[in-house]
């Protein structure tokens, strides 16, 4: 298909992840095959909105944003056939892209900067999450949570990429320690801890989640977007 069911498209900064801070233009596809239980954008995975948008509009709107980069994010931008051609399309626009994703599944596309955002253990809603009556997306999302071999084959095809991890609190660094022995030689550098939240994190975690960073080598990330803007859709 040549179109994609698109919850919200902008202009922003990027507020996470390497490049954090440059103005980029966000193309956010609505629908994902995994439900966090703290999603920040329910309304991409959860409750997915949105209008189908042509690949052909989206890159004209892209391209008179004047933008040089372009976020793909979601949602879950990766399960869509239609994500393919509309990197394809950016690239030959000359864009910076950049695409987010869990890490669940593999495409070959155009793509400057991999940005994988692999879901721990936390990420799993809870018994009882009202979103989720008889538990099927509990079950399910922790089935399809983690997939090493399509994380290490991320891994190999894009050599610009990073591992963001979402991180809620010191039980979540084992099991991040764990997947990166699973996966191809890693660069410290491109290992990036992100705390969990759509507010800014108190003082004390922030420090401490600093702090593991210093020790290993890893990036602290902060979601600069929030510092600015808030918890607001569009930003």
């Amino acid at each position: 298909m040549s179109d994609l069911l698109i919850t919200e498209s902008f202009l922003s900064i990027q507020g996470e992840g390497k490049l954090t801070g440059i103005p980029s233009y966000f193309i956010r596809a609505g629908g994902c095959n995994l439900r966090c239980a703290w999603c920040d954008t329910p309304y991409a995975s959860w409750n997915p909105e949105g209008v189908r948008v042509s690949v052909d509009h989206l890159v004209a709107q892209a391209a008179a944003s004047g933008a040089r980069h372009a976020v793909l994010t979601g949602g879950e931008p990766m399960i869509f056939d239609a994500v393919t051609p509309l990197a394809a399309a950016l690239r030959e626009r000359g864009m910076h892209i950049t695409l987010e994703t869990a890490g669940t599944v593999y495409r070959d596309l155009p793509c400057d900067l991999m940005s994988i955002s692999p879901k721990l253990a936390s990420s799993t809603p809870r018994e009882g999450d009202p979103r989720d009556p008889g538990g099927v997306w509990r079950l399910r999302h922790e089935a399809r949570r983690i997939d090493p071999d399509t994380i290490a084959r991320l891994i190999r095809t894009y050599p610009y990429r990073q591992l963001k991890f979402v991180v809620t609190g010191p039980h979540d660094l084992p099991e991040i320690d764990a997947l990166l022995t699973r996966l191809p030689a890693v660069d410290p550098g491109d290992v990036l801890l992100m705390p969990e939240g759509v507010t800014p994190p108190a003082p004390r975690f922030r420090q401490w989640l600093a702090g593991e960073c210093i020790r290993r080598g890893w990036r602290y990330c902060p979601r600069l977007h929030i510092d600015l803007f808030g918890n607001r859709r569009g930003t």
